[in-house]
């Protein structure tokens, strides 16, 4: 299952009850222990495996969260850190007796102060299915950016800013008063003159046109690096700005209250606006993901009108605000198999099994290693939890082996000396993957159609594909006679393998894989056959355009190969022109 990291002010996990993720990291003390209890999909592991797995979780959760909320450091993407939450939540219940919550971050420590209004975090809701039954559920709502900053509270003591006060747990956070005098987008005053007034809001960095679509250009990280540093310079005071989102003790209704923040000089009316629809919510999310916009943000966050009074606000996700993210450009990702497939040429790239993982609103099962040298150095095995992205945006790839199994795996690990691109023409033992490459490469480069790797493993499976031409000398009735096979099937079959015979040389090399083949120019191939071909020698090929002296090499080598001269031996029986 996949895992997560920490990132912006809120934080998730995902409990049996349905209770969305949640925002705050500590909230797991909160979910009832019966539905901890409940989770599918258990790891078989032995007790002291599951011990030693769940505290080395706990302990880099507990670290991620030391550093976000007292350091104002992310160590990991907020999507790693909601999975890796999810993750020891199913892991407590499989394991109850061995089970670890999360400490809340301890508030008290040096430097801290209380918040004169907590700040509640945000459920999350993970799907638009979600959100939609949130909406169904509620009235008078309204939707904002999710801005990507640092969340902070301001305290104003008849008009004259009195303090700034850091996210922290919620209940207490760091003094950045000192800081906020020198921000100039923090009114030093505002014309309200009430013995205390108190605003919620997010500290950001600024941009001109940032789409977050394209990345988050590290927003967060500017903004907490800029006002955690003992000196905050004057370029880094004018860089950011302020987002309040909200005004605990403010008038009663959102519209009221957007108008009275305009008046204090904070105008969050232009992004904040009401919703009813599913679809309207969707178009705004897409909105402040795809078009520019001053912040970075990394999701909407929806809110009703009317709330509780701020004497009965908690520091734990309430009923009636929630946030929908972007999706997640990175995630944690366990691993639940890593095969070896051996591709046409020999070359071995190991794949990873993962347990169903969302990037990017898709659902990731596997995962290339990309190299056999590359997984080698990671040693990647069944438990390790990785971090992943897309490359190009389509394609899922491993950026680390963010949290390794404390116990590694038995894998049968083939031996990458053993291929190359001129072994295992035949299905024998070790050797069905590379062939069932081999057999699927010719079939695509001599046009059959309906015959993918499965076709042919079915053939294998049959017994009646001893080598690579073997299918030349089947016929309609011997295709039936396999079993999901039946006439239709075999008659588009038989008539591939039919059409198969009028392809010319330079197609049937090219399908049968002589290096570089298809580099060779067609007025080479007019009036070859396949002896003056086997007549060059490796200075022979060297002398072809796009022909250096390796390939010159693997060229002669492929030609000389018995299996290679046996195979063109049965396309000269049953009369392949050019053989």
């Amino acid at each position: 299952m996949p895992v997560s990291v920490p990132g912006a002010a809120s934080r998730a996990f995902y409990s049996c009850t349905r209770f969305p993720l949640v925002a705050t990291r500590w909230a797991l003390l909160l979910l009832p222990a019966f539905c901890l209890a409940l989770p599918p999909d258990c790891p078989d592991w032995s007790e002291p495996r599951a011990a030693t797995e769940i505290n080395q979780l706990y302990e880099e959760i507990q670290h991620w969260d030391q550093a976000y909320y007292f350091r104002h450091q992310s160590l990991v993407d907020d999507a790693v850190y909601d999975q890796a939450r999810a993750t020891l939540a199913r892991w407590n219940g499989c394991f109850p007796g061995l089970a670890r919550q999360p400490r809340r971050p301890g508030g008290e420590g040096e430097g801290t102060i209380a918040h004169p209004v907590p700040q509640t975090g945000l459920q999350k809701l993970r799907t638009a299915e979600e959100v939609g039954e949130w909406l169904a559920r509620r009235s008078d709502l309204w939707i904002q950016p999710k801005v990507d900053g640092v969340a902070i509270t301001l305290v104003y003591r008849r008009g004259e800013l009195f303090r700034m006060i850091s996210r922290g747990d919620g209940e207490r956070g760091q003094d950045w008063t000192a800081h906020a005098r020198r921000i100039p987008a923090i009114l030093a005053e505002i014309p309200d003159k009430r013995p205390e007034l108190v605003l919620q809001g997010e500290l950001y960095w600024r941009f001109e046109a940032h789409v977050q679509a394209e990345g988050s250009d590290n927003a967060r990280g500017r903004a907490s690096g800029a006002v955690a540093s003992n000196d905050l310079s004057r370029e880094q005071a004018q860089s950011l700005g302020v987002f309040i989102w909200d005004w605990p003790r403010g008038p009663a209704t959102m519209p009221e209250r957007l108008r009275a923040l305009k008046a204090l000089g904070y105008d969050s009316a232009a992004f904040t606006h009401r919703v009813e629809t599913l679809d309207e919510v969707r178009s705004w999310r897409q909105s402040w993901y795809r078009e520019p916009q001053p912040f970075a943000t990394d999701g909407i966050v929806l809110r009703q009108g009317a709330r509780p009074a701020a004497e009965h606000w908690l520091p734990e996700p309430p009923t009636w605000a929630a946030a929908w993210k972007h999706p997640a450009a990175t995630a944690l990702a366990e691993v639940v198999a890593v095969n070896f497939p051996v591709g046409r040429t020999g070359r071995i790239v190991p794949v990873v099994e993962i347990r169903p993982t969302l990037l990017d609103d898709r659902e990731i099962r596997r995962v290339s290693s990309g190299s056999f040298d590359r997984w080698q150095a990671w040693d990647i095995r069944p438990g390790d939890q990785l971090r992943i992205a897309l490359a190009g945006q389509t394609i899922p790839k491993i950026l680390e082996v963010a949290l390794p199994a404390t116990q590694r795996a038995a894998l049968d690990i083939p031996d990458p000396e053993d291929y190359d691109s001129l072994t295992c023409w035949r299905p024998t033992e070790h050797c069905e993957a590379q062939f069932l490459a081999r057999a699927q490469w010719l079939g695509d480069k001599l046009g059959f159609r309906a015959m993918g790797e499965g076709r042919w493993r079915q053939l294998v499976e049959a017994g009646v594909l001893e080598d690579l031409l073997a299918w030349t000398a089947l016929s309609r009735r011997a295709l039936t006679d396999i079993p999901g096979i039946g006439d239709l099937r075999a008659a588009k079959l038989e008539r591939n393998f039919q059409q198969a015979r009028k392809r010319t040389l330079r197609e049937w090399m090219t399908a049968l894989g002589m290096p570089a083949a298809t580099l060779l120019s067609g007025d080479f191939w007019r009036g070859e056959t396949f002896a003056s071909l086997s007549q060059r020698s490796a200075g022979d090929w060297q002398q072809l355009p796009n022909i250096g002296p390796k390939r010159a090499r693997d060229i002669a080598r492929f030609m000389d190969h018995a299996e290679v001269l046996a195979l063109a031996g049965r396309l000269r029986d049953i009369g392949v022109d050019g053989f």
